[in-house]
């Protein structure tokens, strides 16, 4: 299974989201690089224990937003500008304060403290150097 990616049956968003979502962070974080191949359709599939569709949904709706591209007969790769760390930062933050809103929102939902969040944030991004 794609180490770089798992997730939640039990979670009440929806598997196609969990997944575009987990390859976009991937992709945002450097666990998958410019050029690097994503699994095919059908092994991540087997992988996910998914419907191949639902992959090739999401492998779609990536190479629209220009993350991935698909090279016919070869396979799907993360696309040479999808990790420029300059992607129009500026005037993002709106977009950014969502993300961080609905995250506090399930973290309490789910009984965690704001600090609850801060100190987690700060042990991932200790263990991924930064």
């Amino acid at each position: 299974m794609a180490g770089w990616l798992s997730l939640d049956l039990e979670h009440p968003t929806p598997i196609y989201a969990q997944l575009d979502r987990g390859i976009r962070a991937a992709i945002a974080t450097g666990r998958l690089t410019p050029g690097d191949q994503l699994p095919t359709v059908r092994q991540l599939a087997v992988d996910m224990k998914v419907n191949a569709n639902t992959i090739a949904r999401v492998y779609l709706d990536l190479e629209r937003a220009g993350l991935v591209e698909t090279r016919r007969g070869v396979g799907t790769f993360v696309a040479a500008q999808a990790g420029a760390p300059a992607q129009k930062r500026s005037g993002r933050d709106p977009e950014l304060r969502a993300i961080v809103q609905r995250c506090l929102d399930e973290a309490a939902a789910r009984g965690f403290t704001a600090d609850d969040v801060v100190r987690q944030l700060k042990t991932v991004t200790d263990r991924q150097g930064g």
